[in-house]
C-alpha cells in the first residue's frame, strides 16, 4: 500500500456503521448453521488462544471458542478481563499465557485474534515465533492508517496511548514469520476494509467474507475458515481454497475496489 493510499483511505461510512446492526442476525446464522458446520475440517488437539477486540472480553468470543473446541482444538481465552488496549499488565499476561501453553503442551500454539486482538497476535507471533504455529486476524487493520477506523478515538481514550504511534505500527504493519491469514470483510463498518489485506506471501494470504465487524466470531463463513486453516498440518500451508464453497461467500480479495 502507497504512502498517498494510506492517506486517501477514509474511515467506514455511516452507513456501513449502521450495517453493523446486522451482527444478532450473524450470531444467528451461526447457531443456525452449527449442524453444518460440523462438516468443517478437524484439529489435532492443537491450542488455540483466542484474543478478543477493542472493549471486549472472552464472553464475545464464547461462540468461536465453543466451535472450535468441537473441532478438535484444546481452546483458550485470554483471560485478561475487558480488552482496554496494550497496557503493560495485559502485554505481559498474553506472553505469559502463550509462554504457558507452549511449555504445557510442548506444541506451538495457534493465535486467533479479532480486531485489535489480531493486533496483539501480530505482535506476539514477531517477538515469539518460536512460540506461534500460525496467526489468523479477523477485521484487524493490519495496515494503513490507524484513523481509517471508527474505533481509534475509543482506543486513545481507553489505552492512554496514541494510534498513531510510530513504534507500533512498525510492528503492526511487519508480516509475522509464520503462516498468516487475514479475514475481513468490504462491509465491516468499524475497520476500513483496505487496512485489512495483508500483503500476499508464501505463508501469508486474505480471505474475504460478507459480514458485519461485530458479527465476525459468529458468522458461519469466518467459523468455517477459521476452522479449515487451523486444521493445516505444521510445516504444509497452502492457500485456503475460496472456490469449494463459491464466490457467494467467499468472494475474490484481489478483485477492484
Amino acid at each position: 500500500m502507497h504512502a498517498t493510499e494510506i492517506h486517501t483511505i477514509r474511515p467506514p461510512s455511516r452507513l456501513l456503521v449502521l450495517g453493523e446492526l446486522r451482527a444478532a442476525w450473524e450470531h444467528m446464522a451461526g447457531l443456525a448453521a452449527w449442524p453444518m458446520l460440523q462438516m468443517a475440517p478437524r484439529g489435532n488437539g492443537q491450542r488455540v488462544l483466542v484474543l478478543p477486540g477493542l472493549l471486549a472480553g472472552d464472553r464475545s468470543t464464547h461462540l468461536l471458542r465453543l466451535f472450535l473446541r468441537t473441532r478438535g482444538y484444546k481452546v483458550h481465552g485470554w483471560g485478561l478481563g475487558r480488552n482496554l488496549g496494550p497496557r503493560p499488565s495485559i502485554e505481559q499476561g498474553m506472553v505469559d499465557k502463550l509462554r504457558s501453553l507452549y511449555e504445557e503442551s510442548g506444541r506451538k500454539v495457534s493465535l486467533v485474534g479479532w480486531s485489535l486482538g489480531g493486533i496483539y497476535a501480530r505482535r506476539l507471533a514477531m517477538q515469539y515465533p518460536e512460540w506461534v504455529r500460525d496467526v489468523i486476524s479477523l477485521g484487524s487493520p493490519v495496515a494503513g492508517s490507524p484513523h481509517a477506523t471508527n474505533a481509534w478515538r475509543v482506543y486513545e481514550r481507553v489505552s492512554g496511548r496514541k494510534a498513531d504511534d510510530p513504534q507500533r505500527l512498525r510492528m503492526i504493519h511487519q508480516t509475522p514469520p509464520v503462516p498468516t491469514t487475514s479475514i475481513y470483510s468490504r462491509t465491516d463498518g468499524v475497520v476500513a476494509w483496505q487496512c485489512s489485506v495483508e500483503q500476499v506471501g508464501p505463508q501469508t494470504e486474505n480471505i474475504e467474507v460478507f459480514a458485519s465487524h461485530t458479527g465476525l466470531g459468529a458468522h458461519p463463513a469466518v467459523l468455517y475458515a477459521v476452522a479449515d486453516r487451523l486444521s493445516l498440518p505444521e510445516g504444509q500451508w497452502r492457500a485456503f481454497d475460496r472456490q469449494l464453497l463459491g464466490p457467494l461467500v467467499y468472494p475474490d480479495p484481489a478483485r477492484a475496489a
